[in-house]
């Protein structure tokens, strides 16, 4: 009664969100269930359960993640109706489907707040590995460099998720891919502060944009390369000024470098300027993908370079140089691919649950196993995944240990086996007389239509169309080439330019690029670089 009371009274405040969270809500969620039922009787129009959200321990993280789809599922609930209202009402398609976190596709009724915080990463990621894998390529390094930062993330045969992020500052205890973002994009803002060169954290956005947008915009990483060729203005769709019929404003950007070198008091010139911003957007994006390989213990000297975003093309060589990678792989729609990864996606859910036992107590783990994995089916059914492939995930830690290690779940040989490398790789060392246990286990469920990764591409003369002056430590002249008039047999050397609709693409100096037969552009460095080191 008196909860009844308390709920009452904050509903006739005008409140119509809750979340609830109980200490012990994920092993027993019977209190939970109670409140949000009498929340239900009340007239809450959005209740949060702890447990619903997460089956794991930790009440702050599953406390915040309750808040945040309080918060947000009725916003993305009005979305997702405005949405299939209009495909209802143009007939447009059969299900609407929208992508999580987790690098899968829901329903649209069973979209959550909680799921949709990096879902739009979470296609890129998907798109990548799936291409990836089509042109041959199964270790791979998401480089997704967009107008405000650049998302990173590593792939080695599986899908790498967290199931405790902080995003914003909020502690959310929902699977998402394993991604780092780094405030360095094509708006990142070049600055001279505390007596040093700085890029970002800060953007230009899209109002006004960069200085060459003609609103008066900041210079940043984009007036970089419009001032050293990389972007050129003659190349560039006209779409600037108050008629947006108007080219990049290359005036405005040498304008905007020489005021700034004025203001430094440096004899350095404007393009010699631009260059060491450049270097320094490269450095922090290298220095991103390093906390998600090297300093997790991967040798990624042998992995391809994955380029993908609006801006990625004009950084990829720069920053797999950096990297000491002499590979890149550029999709024919890797301007969108995170939109495209999408379509290349399964239907999915993810349950995991806390174990918090001993590697051979056989009981308490196949009770939660069989519990998640009907769990997980039931789900998939519901949105008409009969049969769904189920594969499930052991999260597992010496005793007494904080960092827990993902495993393919199996038999013990195979899991400790799998540990013992995970942790060699990870920290250096093993400590075989320590106690191993599982912290918990993740069953993922997933089907749907299978995805055919195949992208019709044109061939032509592959001459180039144009030559421009490109700075690189100096300046040189590059050829301009339309990516849908190459040849495949043919090769390419940098210094180069490649023009597509949804991107530039720059064959730096020591690199050359060819097409493969499925119209990726496969760019190898000519010459082996020495990584930067790690700051």
């Amino acid at each position: 009664d008196m909860l009844h009371q308390q709920l009452q009274a904050v509903f006739d405040t005008g409140i119509r969100s809750i979340a609830v969270a109980l200490l012990h809500g994920y092993i027993n969620p019977d209190h939970e269930r109670r409140i949000g039922a009498i929340a239900s009787a009340i007239g809450f129009e959005q209740i949060s359960l702890s447990h619903q959200m997460s089956g794991l321990a930790k009440l702050v993280g599953r406390g915040d993640t309750s808040v945040v789809d309080a918060y947000l599922s009725p916003i993305l609930r009005k979305y997702v109706n405005q949405v299939a209202d209009a495909l209802v009402d143009g007939q447009s398609c059969d299900q609407l489907l929208f992508m999580q976190s987790n690098g899968g596709l829901t329903d649209a009724q069973s979209f959550q707040g909680k799921d949709a915080i990096l879902s739009g990463p979470a296609g890129g990621i998907v798109g990548m590995v799936e291409t990836g894998k089509a042109a041959g390529f199964d270790r791979l390094i998401g480089f997704d460099m967009g107008g405000t930062s650049t998302d990173v993330s590593h792939y080695a045969g599986t899908y790498e998720r967290n199931f405790e992020t902080e995003v914003a500052g909020v502690r959310m205890r929902a699977p998402m891919m394993n991604i780092y973002t780094v405030a360095a994009g094509g708006g990142s803002i070049c600055s001279y502060s505390d007596g040093r060169l700085q890029v970002g954290p800060e953007s230009a956005g899209a109002v006004p944009g960069p200085a060459c947008y003609r609103r008066g915009g900041p210079v940043t990483v984009t007036d970089c390369n419009v001032l050293l060729g990389a972007v050129s203005p003659e190349h560039f769709p006209k779409v600037f000024g108050p008629n947006a019929d108007q080219a990049l404003d290359i005036d405005a950007v040498k304008s905007a470098f020489e005021a700034l070198r004025d203001d430094i008091g440096t004899d350095t010139s404007a393009e010699e300027l631009a260059e060491g911003f450049l270097k320094i957007a490269v450095e922090n994006m290298a220095n991103a993908i390093k906390k998600i390989s090297v300093e997790q213990g991967h040798d990624i000297t042998q992995y391809t370079l994955q380029s993908f975003g609006g801006a990625g093309g004009q950084h990829a060589c720069q920053v797999a140089d950096a990297l000491g990678i002499t590979r890149v792989l550029i999709h024919p729609f890797a301007g969108v691919l995170s939109a495209y990864g999408m379509g290349l996606a399964k239907i999915s859910t993810i349950r995991e649950g806390q174990l918090d036992c001993d590697l051979d107590d056989d009981d308490a783990v196949k009770t939660l196993h069989n519990s998640l994995v009907q769990a997980a089916q039931d789900a998939l059914k519901e949105q008409g995944v009969m049969v769904p492939t189920i594969t499930t995930l052991a999260h597992l830690r010496y005793e007494g240990q904080h960092q827990a290690l993902e495993v393919p779940f199996g038999d013990l040989a195979h899991m400790q086996q799998a540990f013992e490398q995970a942790h060699l790789a990870r920290f250096g060392f093993l400590s075989p007389d320590r106690k191993l246990q599982f912290e918990m286990i993740a069953v993922e469920a997933s089907g749907g239509a299978e995805t055919d990764t195949t992208v019709g591409f044109a061939t032509g003369a592959g001459t180039a169309v144009a030559t421009t002056n490109l700075y690189r430590a100096g300046w040189c002249d590059a050829p301009v080439f339309n990516r849908g008039t190459l040849r495949v047999d043919q090769i390419v050397v940098g210094p180069a330019v490649i023009l597509e609709a949804t991107g530039t693409n720059i064959v730096e100096p020591g690199w050359q690029v060819q097409l493969d037969d499925l119209g990726n552009l496969i760019m190898t460095s000519k010459v082996k670089v020495a990584p930067l080191s790690i700051s």
